[in-house]
């Protein structure tokens, strides 16, 4: 079918009338494949940082509540029976590819769905006939510049989610949303029913927080509800995370041993925030975090915890928002005591152009080249340099990959395994 759309509408026209050749294309791809959603509840999670985490807590919850449910995110797809690798580099995949997995899981049983849904498949209709229930929005920061232009029109695209939840007549019509983010009121302007939640604001907030290099505890307050929540992922970013999966779950109607076991129940997500252990003096950490707002938020629990120096490797992919490299650069050089800057997906973009742009916000930062900065293209190289430096205490974090197993260079897509590399490195060393 597909083949059949490239042939009557071809590739220059389709980029033409974009986004309405993706909204042909997925009214198609749901003849195609009977709607397959028509019938299934959907919880849709956006937001430019948290939402593989936060889907997977929803999808744990509910799992543990002995719902048939299944789960579309970055890393993976399926059940809890039978997950399945998500091999492209796209979070919301293609109208086809879309369709057809959800087909697939239908057949398998499922009645719920939780959907990491991103800016890119709302403003491209991607998304078109899916009937979701529920909407959660993690946080809304700087992040896919290159396509939305403005932070303004990114936003927008977000709260499409929440505006197909709220119209959904058959749905739940219930947004969920982080309640200390500014760009809250948007969201929850357009669902007639939203819980807010939060650590500073919101009716759901998250008290007597307690973090570990191992995870957090909090108590989860709404009104005289209390939920004694303890979560296996660290960062105070994952209290955050979690705390959207219970809203989630108070919006589903779960009780509270139903949140407290289903949020308890996740030992952690490939590619975030996963501790490489071989037996070494030091901590190594690969995490998927590619955004501004991400590497502050990692950077500053890592530096917090870290015992002597904290050393991070991590690009940024080519073809892709060139405005914030400078700033994941700045923010580098200002927490970590060593950055080395290589390659991500670099694509057909010069790679080594990328790093100096990406070296130049370092630099700003107080950083100098070949005494605390250094550039190392190939990714290879990078990870086992970083891993020579590292000394009894210390802790060297990855950035960018996490999950996924391809990086692409200007050949096209090559095998990658970042949690694989970082441990040969460790074992060599």
């Amino acid at each position: 079918m597909r083949a059949l759309i490239k042939k009557l509408i071809p590739r220059t026209l389709f980029q033409t009338i974009e986004p309405y050749g993706h909204l042909v294309e997925a009214v198609l791809a749901n003849i195609r494949y009977g709607f397959p959603s028509r019938d299934l509840k959907i919880i849709g999670v956006t937001g430019t940082d948290g939402k593989t985490t936060t889907s997977t807590l929803i999808h744990a919850m509910l799992s543990e509540s002995g719902y048939k449910v299944g789960l579309m995110t970055t890393v993976s797809y399926g059940t809890r029976e039978n997950m399945r690798q998500n091999m492209v580099h796209m979070t919301t995949v293609s109208a086809f590819a879309l369709q057809k997995r959800i087909a697939e899981l239908k057949k398998e049983g499922i009645e719920w769905l939780v959907l990491e849904t991103t800016s890119h498949a709302l403003a491209q209709f991607r998304i078109w006939g899916v009937p979701y229930s529920v909407a959660a929005m993690t946080n809304v920061t700087h992040e896919h510049l290159d396509y939305h232009k403005t932070f303004e029109r990114y936003r927008t695209a977000k709260v499409k989610l929440f505006k197909l939840a709220g119209s959904n007549l058959r749905g739940l019509r219930v947004g969920v949303a982080n309640a200390d983010d500014p760009s809250m009121p948007y969201f929850c302007a357009a669902v007639p029913n939203c819980i807010r939640y939060g650590i500073n604001n919101g009716e759901l907030k998250a008290t007597a927080i307690k973090a570990t290099p191992d995870g957090s505890s909090y108590t989860a307050t709404l009104g005289e509800r209390k939920l004694k929540i303890k979560t296996s992922l660290p960062g105070r970013f994952n209290v955050y995370n979690s705390l959207a999966a219970v809203g989630v779950g108070i919006a589903l109607g779960l009780g509270d041993d139903q949140i407290e076991a289903g949020i308890a129940s996740l030992a952690s997500v490939e590619g975030r925030m996963n501790r490489i252990d071989e037996g070494q003096d030091f901590t190594a950490i690969v995490d998927f975090a590619h955004t501004p707002d991400s590497f502050e938020k990692i950077l500053t629990e890592l530096k917090a915890l870290t015992k002597k120096r904290l050393i991070v490797v991590f690009g940024s992919a080519g073809r892709r928002d060139e405005a914030k490299r400078g700033i994941m650069g700045a923010s580098a050089g200002k927490m970590a005591d060593l950055v080395i800057v290589t390659e991500e997906d670099d694509r057909d973009i010069d790679g080594n152009g990328i790093l100096n742009q990406i070296a130049e916000g370092a630099e700003s930062a107080g950083k100098v080249r070949d005494k605390d900065l250094f550039l190392i293209l190939d990714r290879t190289e990078a990870i086992n340099f970083a891993v020579r430096q590292t000394k009894t205490g210390d802790t060297v974090v990855f950035l960018g990959k996490g999950h996924e197993k391809t990086i692409e260079r200007a050949n096209g897509e090559n095998p990658w395994d970042e949690s694989a590399t970082v441990r040969a490195a460790i074992r060599a060393k």
